[in-house]
């Protein structure tokens, strides 16, 4: 439930009952200015930031973003740099702040598990946030979208407050050629005394990815989240040839279902997720060996999910009677991954706003590194300007479909940008293909429910 739907007050809600808290950590630094610009009314951020342990970092963040009474009316959000291979010190502080925060909140008062989820895809910025929610002390990692084989030896790196690399992956790029991603604790004040190393999940969608993960990654690997295809965001592309259905959907098959039996001779917990959100779904889960499940939408339309109420309203009283459907998009991500997709009115799940949106990427999480032909890095997304796509090299057909990702699902938790024509960027939503299952614990008149309710729908008797 990337970018602020699993935020740090659903994460907590959830922690407070016993189970794990997940807040994700995609676009957090973004979301986090965001908050900030709008006045953090509440003050939660600024609560947050008082307990980072280096004030004088905060200080010139909050001089730079905090809007008290929030921004002018007209006033769009001013944004940060698009992350690159290196950034300044002082663009990385706002990262490593951005999760700090988020994940100090979700621990605040309690000693309840929380982690930080993660797409392994949106490289650049995830080792400074990984540093951020280590500072604040995070339980658990997990992350998908890609392979993330060296992330558990970075998180050991960290966790001495070593410099730690990985690989960035470059398009394009010369024959021998290697590029890598690196933060340095030492370019930041630091802490008396080594960090705590989280655990660290992979998300996975086949056996063979979790043995190689568990005998080659670069560090301990700490169990796994087994996804199926119908969950939300996005899925892993199908083995083999790609065969779509009669709506544009990806088929999936037997090759692409987890040999469990194979997964449990790695001798490690996994978790079940995709379509586990029910009772049943939990028993059957602990019987086939699974320490438990993952679930996510019935949380995202919960009261304490960040979606706002423009989104999870018209949501909740559709499926009192069953009346969602859910696309999986072929070609909506740039990433390439198939992607769920919520088909509501409003969203650019209608193909009419889709076309009347303009293509900007001002964002820039999901674009991709490419070597030009000088030898030098420069950025591509292929929901950007087609013709600034094509002339950076890109091929057009890519750009056919693509949607950005960035602005809309900003839009869906409410922090949608303000365009110059006077436009609000429109929202996509993203859920599993069981989301009607949320009808359930709606009320009667589509009002709403909250994490506890869900979690005590999922336990039943247990």
């Amino acid at each position: 439930m990337g970018v602020g739907v699993s935020n740090w007050a659903l994460a907590r809600a959830v922690s407070l009952r016993g189970q794990l808290g997940v807040v994700s950590g995609t676009g957090i630094d973004s979301v986090f200015v965001r908050r900030l610009q709008d006045g953090d009314v509440a003050g939660h951020v600024r609560r947050a930031l008082e307990s980072f342990p280096f004030p004088e970092l905060v200080t010139d963040v909050l001089d730079r973003y905090l809007k008290a009474g929030g921004r002018a009316e007209g006033e769009p959000y001013a944004s940060l740099p698009l992350y690159r291979q290196a950034v300044t010190r002082a663009r990385d502080r706002v990262t490593m702040l951005a999760s700090y925060a988020e994940v100090w909140l979700a621990k605040e008062g309690h000693d309840g598990p929380v982690g930080l989820n993660l797409l392994t895809k949106v490289q650049m910025p995830n080792l400074t946030t990984l540093y951020g929610a280590m500072l604040a002390g995070v339980d658990y990692v997990l992350m998908g979208a890609g392979i993330p084989r060296e992330i558990p030896g970075a998180l050991d790196r960290l966790a001495r407050l070593d410099l730690a690399a990985i690989k960035l992956d470059v398009e394009d790029a010369a024959r021998g050629s290697s590029h890598q991603l690196v933060f340095d604790p030492a370019d930041h004040p630091l802490p008396e005394a080594p960090l705590k190393r989280p655990f660290f999940l992979p998300i996975i969608s086949s056996h063979s990815l979790a043995t190689v993960l568990a005998k080659k990654a670069t560090g301990r690997v700490d169990g796994f989240i087994v996804e199926a295809p119908v969950a939300g965001g996005h899925n892993a592309p199908p083995r083999g040839e790609l065969q779509l259905n009669g709506r544009g959907e990806p088929v999936y098959g037997e090759r692409d279902t987890v040999d469990l039996e194979k997964l449990k001779d790695l001798g490690l917990p996994f978790w079940l997720a995709g379509g586990a959100g029910s009772p049943e779904k939990l028993r059957e889960a602990r019987a086939a060996g699974a320490a438990g499940i993952q679930v996510g939408t019935l949380f995202a339309y919960c009261d304490e999910s960040g979606f706002s109420d423009e989104v999870k309203e018209p949501v909740r009283r559709q499926a009192l009677n069953g009346g969602i459907d859910v696309v999986t998009d072929a070609v909506a991500s740039p990433t390439g991954f198939p992607f769920k997709v919520v088909q509501a009115p409003g969203t650019l799940s209608d193909r009419i706003l889709y076309e009347q949106r303009d293509r900007v990427c001002d964002l820039g999480y999901l674009r991709n590194p490419y070597q030009r032909p000088d030898g030098r890095l420069d950025y591509r997304c292929s929901a950007e300007p087609v013709e600034t796509y094509v002339k950076k090299g890109g091929a057009r057909q890519e750009t056919e479909g693509r949607k950005c990702l960035c602005n809309a699902l900003f839009a869906g938790i409410g922090q949608g940008q303000l365009r110059k024509d006077g436009r609000v960027e429109q929202p996509l939503i993203t859920s599993g293909d069981e989301i009607n299952a949320i009808g359930q614990l709606v009320g009667e008149n589509g009002t709403g429910y909250t994490a506890a309710d869900v979690i005590d729908y999922l336990l039943g008797d247990a």
